[in-house]
């Protein structure tokens, strides 16, 4: 999809644009898949606040999506591609044969009409979900299982797309969007393909307004609150940081440092870390 530009009426809509949402189908959600989505605004069950920046934003629906692919061996078609305000895809409407409907993430190049499988015996196109085992070495994936059975929990955001580089027992070795390389258990599943709406790194907002109807609050500097807010507070003027490196208002250092665990459990599974260490 190509990206939408708008006439320069105001000094953020020279800058703003946005995806160019003529491929998707004028229809509404499909109403037996929506789920109601309760706002928290960063807090927990306390009422305390976890999670700053966050609050507001326009009412939402969830679009419960079929992550699991577990309907086997039987042919679904495409029936509509919709917007999803929960992710960064786009979703596809699915048909299967018995007139059971989901919603899967669109992968680039799916089509209304087109029809998609999931099973060991599907063939490798955009859309379909096979066993790592079943896909041949240097297909593009997306959408890949760590735990067989569970749902895809892998390479889900807009435009993403893993390799499968090889197997190897029985594990197979995927190339992630962040360079890392990681064994998968060959049971586990994946769908073929790249993920769709590939333009969506490209969205200038433009405008603070337009991020607050997604929910995202102010963010404001540690330097220029007071030294009770903040390490970085107080001071006449602009002040440096005063201390070897940036900290959080918690005092705790950022920008750069290290929060993976020492001996984390997955990590004999990761083979080359993205930054190549």
């Amino acid at each position: 999809m190509a990206m939408k530009t708008f006439k320069p009426t105001s000094p953020s809509r020279r800058q703003m644009t946005c995806t160019d949402y003529s491929g998707l189908s004028k229809v509404a959600p499909e109403k037996s898949l929506l789920e109601p989505l309760k706002k928290n605004s960063g807090r927990n069950s306390y009422g305390r606040i976890t999670v700053r920046h966050r609050g507001g934003g326009n009412r939402r629906k969830y679009r419960v999506i079929d992550f699991k692919r577990d309907k086997e061996n039987m042919n679904a078609t495409v029936l509509t591609l919709e917007y999803d305000p929960n992710r960064s895809a786009h979703i596809a409407l699915l048909q299967y044969e018995d007139g059971e409907k989901r919603y899967i993430i669109a992968p680039n190049g799916l089509n209304v009409g087109d029809t998609v499988r999931s099973g060991a015996d599907a063939d490798i196109k955009a859309g379909n979900a096979l066993p790592l085992a079943n896909i041949p070495d240097g297909t593009v994936i997306h959408n890949i299982e760590l735990y067989p059975g569970k749902g895809a929990q892998l390479v889900r955001s807009a435009g993403n797309a893993a390799q499968l580089m090889g197997k190897e027992g029985n594990y197979a070795l995927v190339k992630l969007p962040s360079g890392e390389m990681r064994k998968v258990a060959l049971n586990c599943k994946a769908t073929v393909g790249q993920v769709g709406n590939i333009d969506h790194n490209n969205v200038n907002y433009g405008k603070a307004g337009r991020v607050r109807h997604m929910g995202w609050r102010p963010t404001v500097r540690g330097s220029v609150m007071n030294p009770c807010d903040h390490p970085h507070g107080g001071g006449e003027g602009k002040s440096p940081v005063g201390r070897p490196g940036p900290v959080t208002p918690w005092g705790k250092p950022t920008l750069g440092y290290k929060t993976r665990k020492k001996h984390n459990r997955s990590d004999k599974y990761i083979v080359k870390r993205r930054n190549g260490k």
